[in-house]
C-alpha cells in the first residue's frame, strides 16, 4: 500500500536585523553564484559520465547475462548515485531542474506497471489502474480507456506513453529507480535483512526466467539509453550559455542566492528531514526507502546532505577526485557575521557526521529499512539523530537568509515535521 505524502509551505519572514543589505559587492556575490553553476555544471557531467558507465555494464550484462555481470550493473548502479544525489540541491529554487527531475529520480513507482511483481503486493489500486499492468509482460494495453500499443519498447514509448501514465505519478517508467528494478527485482524482505534478489536469467534468452526475458532486456537497455538522454539535457543546461545558466543569471545578485538558499533549505527541511526520512520512521515502513530495491538508501540520504554542504562551501569532490571550488557563500555569509557561517558549516558537518554514522551501519549489515523498523529503538536513534542534524542546520540557513538580508523566502515545509498526525489521517 502507498501511503499520501503530505506537504506544507514553511514560510520564512526574514528581517535585516544583522545589518543593512550587503556588506559585500555586486561582483563578489556573483562570483559566489558562478561557482555555484560551474558546481552544478561538473556533479551533472559526473552524473552523466556514470551513468554512461552503468550504461556499458548493462550492455555487458545483457550480451552476457550471468550472477558477475549482473553484479557489475548493480555496481555500476550504485556508483552512479553518488554524484546524481549530490546535484538534488539545484532541485529546489532553479525551475528548470525541478521540471526536469521527475524523468530521472521520480519514486515511489507502482513496480507492476514495469514487471512481475510477488502475489503480496496485489493485483489492483483504487488509484491507479495500471498497478499491475506489467508492460514486460503485456505488448497492449489500456491507458485511461484506450489501447496502447506496446509491442515495441523504446526510449519514445517510456517517455511519452507510460511514465506517469494516465496522469499517475506512481507510474515511474523511466529513471534510477526503474532501473534500479530491473536489476534488482522487489524487495521482498520487509524490514528484515536484505534487498532485491532478481536472478541474472531474467535477462537470459537460452535460460529465461519469469517470463518476457526479451522485453525484459529491451526496457532495461531502453530505460539506460533515456537517462542519458536526459542527463545530457540538464548536463548542457549548465554548461556556458545553457538554460539554466541564463535562467540564473537573469534572477540578478539577489535572485541567484535565493535560489542557492531555497535549494539548501528546501532539500534539507521539507524533503530529505520530512518526506524522505520522518515520514518512513513514524511508519516504520519500507516502503519508504528511497533506493528501495536495492538497500542504498544510505548513501541516498548521505549524499544529499554532502550535497547541501558543498554548495555552501563552494567546493564540490569530483568522481575523478578532483575538485571544483571558488567563491562561497559561507565566505559571503561570514562577511556579514563570521558567528552565523560558522555555526552553518559546523551544522551541516555535524549532519554529515550523523548521516556517516548511519551509512557505516547500513555497510555493517543493518540496512535503513531495518533502522527505520518499529521496536528498533537504537537503529530509530540513529536515523533519527540525522534528522535532527537537518532541521537544525535548517535554522542555521533561516539565519543565513537573515543576514544577507533577502527577505522573505519559502522553503519546503512537510506534515511528517510540522504535522505528524496528518500522516495518520
Amino acid at each position: 500500500m502507498k501511503i499520501k505524502i503530505f506537504s506544507a509551505a514553511l514560510m520564512l519572514s526574514c528581517s535585516a536585523a544583522y545589518g543593512p543589505a550587503f556588506a559585500f559587492t555586486d561582483s563578489e556575490a556573483q562570483a559566489v553564484i558562478d561557482n555555484y553553476a560551474n558546481i552544478a555544471e561538473a556533479k551533472y557531467a559526473d552524473s552523466l559520465t556514470t551513468a554512461k558507465a552503468l550504461d556499458a555494464a548493462i550492455d555487458a550484462l545483457l550480451a552476457n547475462p550471468s550472477e558477475q555481470s549482473l553484479t557489475a550493473a548493480k555496481e555500476a548502479w550504485l556508483a552512479s548515485r553518488v554524484p546524481y544525489q549530490q546535484t538534488e540541491v539545484y532541485r529546489f529554487g532553479n525551475a528548470i531542474v525541478d521540471d526536469w527531475e521527475g524523468k530521472v529520480n521520480a519514486w515511489p513507482l507502482d513496480e507492476g506497471l514495469i514487471d512481475y511483481v510477488d502475489a503480496g503486493y496485489g493485483t489492483e489500486s483504487d488509484e491507479n489502474t495500471l498497478y499491475t499492468a506489467n508492460i514486460i509482460a503485456n505488448a497492449s494495453i489500456e491507458i485511461n480507456g484506450k489501447a496502447v500499443d506496446a509491442s515495441n519498447i523504446t526510449p519514445t514509448l517510456l517517455a511519452e506513453t507510460l511514465h506517469e501514465a494516465g496522469g499517475i505519478e506512481a507510474n515511474v517508467a523511466t529513471g534510477y529507480h526503474a532501473i534500479e528494478f530491473l536489476l534488482w527485482g522487489q524487495d521482498l524482505n520487509g524490514n528484515d535483512a536484505g534487498a532485491g534478489n532478481r536472478p541474472a536469467t531474467d535477462f537470459s534468452l537460452d535460460a529465461c526466467t519469469n517470463g518476457g526475458c526479451e522485453r525484459r532486456r529491451a526496457y532495461l537497455a531502453a530505460a539506460s539509453e533515456l537517462m542519458i538522454s536526459d542527463l545530457e539535457e540538464m548536463a548542457a543546461n549548465w554548461q556556458a550559455g545553457g538554460a539554466a545558466r541564463k535562467a540564473l543569471a537573469d534572477g540578478g545578485v539577489t535572485g541567484g542566492l535565493t535560489t542557492i538558499l531555497t535549494g539548501m533549505g528546501s532539500l534539507s527541511y521539507g524533503e530529505l528531514a520530512g518526506e524522505r526520512m520522518k515520514l518512513g520512521l513514524l511508519l516504520g515502513d519500507p516502503e519508504e526507502e528511497h533506493d528501495c530495491f536495492s538497500d542504498n538508501t544510505h548513501n541516498s540520504h548521505l549524499y544529499d546532505a554532502v550535497g547541501i554542504q558543498n554548495v555552501f562551501l563552494g567546493s564540490y569532490t569530483r568522481v575523478d577526485g578532483s575538485k571544483v571550488s571558488g567563491p562561497s557563500l559561507a565566505d559571503l555569509v561570514a562577511s556579514k557575521d563570521a558567528a552565523v557561517s560558522g555555526e552553518l558549516k559546523a551544522d551541516l558537518a555535524a549532519t554529515v557526521d550523523a548521516m556517516n554514522v548511519m551509512a557505516q551501519r547500513a555497510e555493517s549489515g543493518e540496512a535503513y529499512d531495518q533502522m527505520i523498523a518499529e521496536g528498533n529503538a537504537e537503529g530509530n536513534a540513529v536515523v533519527q539523530a540525522a534528522i535532527d542534524g537537518l532541521v537544525r542546520q535548517t535554522k542555521s540557513i533561516e539565519r543565513a537568509i537573515a543576514v544577507l538580508a533577502l527577505g522573505e523566502i519559502e522553503l519546503e515545509g512537510s506534515d511528517s515535521l510540522d504535522n505528524p498526525n496528518a500522516v495518520f489521517q
